[in-house]
């Protein structure tokens, strides 16, 4: 079994379904995962930090020298593993939703949760920060994030449940899901 970054292996109870976040970049995966994993009780795994330690690189430079096709193999290849261990909060990169095959591994049983945003919010909420993220290092990221929500909402909103995350802070989002999933 794989040892992951966020736990030891056989930490991850395959019994338990993975919960797993999913939205555009600045909807706030990142943040909202280690809430919700702390409030749960669950490990946490973050599929961009993960691939990072792996590859011994940041996800832009993955992208730079060995290009999106090889980064979503890392993730589809991360999500195989995943497949055999339960019991975590998932938070990978926006688009790992849109290729069917990753969803079709961990759900069911895993449960797929949406934070839903608008791109303006997205773009404000990620500030200058937009352009390190390799998709969106473009002139207009609010133009790119349009183009991407486009061609994913489909994915998104095949989700167990969505969270509306425009006006609500991440402790709210994460309150709106414990609420959702029956616990205080």
């Amino acid at each position: 079994m794989a040892t992951f970054l966020t736990s030891p292996a056989g930490s991850a109870d395959r019994s338990v379904p993975h919960l797993i976040l999913v939205g555009l970049p600045g909807s706030g995966k990142t943040t909202v995962g280690p809430l919700l994993a702390e409030a749960l009780g669950m490990p946490l795994l973050d599929f961009d930090a993960e691939i990072t330690r792996r590859e011994g690189m940041p996800v832009p430079e993955i992208f730079g020298q060995k290009g999106e096709g090889h980064f979503r193999e890392l993730e589809h290849a991360l999500t195989t593993e995943l497949a055999q261990v339960g019991g975590m909060v998932l938070a990978p990169g926006g688009g790992w939703v849109a290729r069917r095959d990753n969803v079709a591994l961990l759900r069911p049983p895993g449960r797929l949760i949406y934070l839903k945003i608008t791109t303006s919010v997205a773009v404000l909420r990620m500030g200058a920060s937009a352009t390190s993220r390799p998709l969106l290092n473009r002139p207009h990221p609010k133009g790119e994030l349009d183009r991407l929500l486009s061609a994913r909402i489909g994915a998104y909103e095949s989700a167990d449940l969505m969270v509306n995350v425009d006006h609500l802070d991440p402790q709210q989002v994460t309150q709106k899901i414990l609420a959702s999933l029956g616990r205080p």
